[in-house]
This record gives C-alpha cells, sequence and structure tokens, in this order.
C-alpha cells in the first residue's frame, strides 16, 4: 500500500487468502471473473511491496512499477465492467455494461499505449508511492476511466454490487481530495480493502442458489 512496505505485504497476503477463499465459494462459471477481484488486487498490491524495496534496483523498480501499472491502468477498467456484465441478467442493464466494457476496453488501450510509449515511473513522496501518469489524469480519459471502474458498480441490479459501487466512488473523491499527489497508489488500496465485499456478495448469491436448488427439489419431490 501507499505507507508503508509491511502494509502492502500485510494487505496483499490478507486479500489474496480472501480472494482464493471467494473463488472457492463461486458456483458458477460466470461468477468467478467477479469472485478472483480480491486476489487480484491482493496480487497488486503485494506488487506494490516490491516497488517500496526495488527503489535501490533500477531493474526491479522498473518490473515491479510497470507490473503495478499495468493492474491500476489497463487490467481494472476492462476487468471490472466485464465481470459484472457477466452477472447481469436485466436486458437494459447488460446493455448498458457492454458500453461500460467498451468505454474500459478504450481507456485500458489506450494507457497501455503510452505506459509503454513514453514509459511510467514511481518515487517515494510525503511517505507514500506518487506514480508518473500523466496521462491518466487527463479528465476526459480520468471520467471515463471512473464510469468503467465505479459507475459499472451502480448499473448492476445487484444490491450488494451497488452498495461496492458506491463505496468505491466514495474512496475515489477521498482519494483525490487528500492523496492527489498519490492518487493512483491511495484509491487503489481504499478500492482493494472496499473488495473484500465481493466476498459478501458470493456468499449471499450462494446461499440463494441453494436455498433455490432445494425449493425445486422440494416441489419435485412433492
Amino acid at each position: 500500500m501507499c505507507f508503508s512496505v509491511t502494509t502492502s505485504f500485510i494487505a496483499g497476503g490478507t486479500l489474496s487468502a480472501v480472494g482464493v477463499l471467494t473463488l472457492s465459494k463461486a458456483k458458477t462459471k460466470a461468477e468467478m471473473p467477479f469472485a478472483s477481484i480480491p486476489l487480484l488486487f491482493g496480487v497488486q498490491q503485494l506488487l506494490e511491496g516490491v516497488v517500496w524495496l526495488s527503489f535501490s534496483n533500477p531493474a526491479l523498480d522498473v518490473v515491479s512499477t510497470y507490473g503495478y501499472s499495468l493492474f491500476s491502468h489497463v487490467i481494472w477498467p476492462i476487468f471490472v465492467p466485464f465481470s459484472i456484465l457477466l452477472l447481469e441478467k436485466d436486458p437494459v442493464r447488460k446493455i448498458m455494461l457492454m458500453v461500460s466494457t467498451g468505454i474500459g476496453v478504450a481507456v485500458g488501450i489506450y494507457l497501455f499505449y503510452f505506459i509503454f510509449s513514453e514509459g511510467i515511473t514511481s518515487e517515494i513522496l510525503n511517505k507514500s508511492i506518487s506514480y508518473d501518469s500523466p496521462h491518466l489524469y487527463l479528465p476526459v480519459i480520468l471520467t471515463l476511466y471512473v464510469i468503467a471502474t465505479c459507475v459499472s458498480f451502480l448499473i448492476s441490479s445487484h444490491k450488494i454490487i451497488n452498495i461496492i459501487g458506491i463505496v468505491m466512488t466514495a474512496s475515489f473523491f477521498i482519494a483525490g481530495w487528500f492523496f492527489s499527489e498519490t492518487f493512483v497508489s491511495v484509491w487503489c488500496f481504499f478500492a482493494a480493502i472496499v473488495s473484500v465485499l465481493v466476498f459478501w456478495y458470493i456468499i449471499q448469491n450462494t446461499g440463494k442458489s441453494d436455498r433455490t436448488r432445494q425449493v425445486e427439489k422440494d416441489l419435485i419431490t412433492n
């Protein structure tokens, strides 16, 4: 995380464990991508722990910084709306999520291009890690990024996913207001913690599925 190497590794390890547990509770293929979000955040936080340790090793710094940035800039705007889309049943919301996924893909490709064409660097700033990423902060790109990574949660017909989106959006504004110079690192940490709520959704959804199957079994029996 943005405050210390210890916090990064603790958060990464905890989220990875929660992620594995969440995946083990997923019952359908459609749930698997969404259930994997905590695990992916765990990997990202572990990568940032490596970033903390890499400043005296230029080669390791490049690899870990680019690895972390691929998550923050490319994977999340594409993966988040797509994983929510797979869970959606309402036809109108599915169309909206398809649009959101398309936006995420466009943003991810755009940022991927500039990460590798112009490079990205990291440094310790105010006891946090700052990633030099001017293209993300362009108003249009940042707006589209938020649509993909936050608004997608709010489009969903699942209430728990909506709650995740509300908390995710609130953390975006908090990170932007109080940690503007280290926004990427801080918001990713907040989002990583929020991702634990994915476990709540999977557990609740599994419970509903089990009850549905039991009702169907009782009807057949009777």
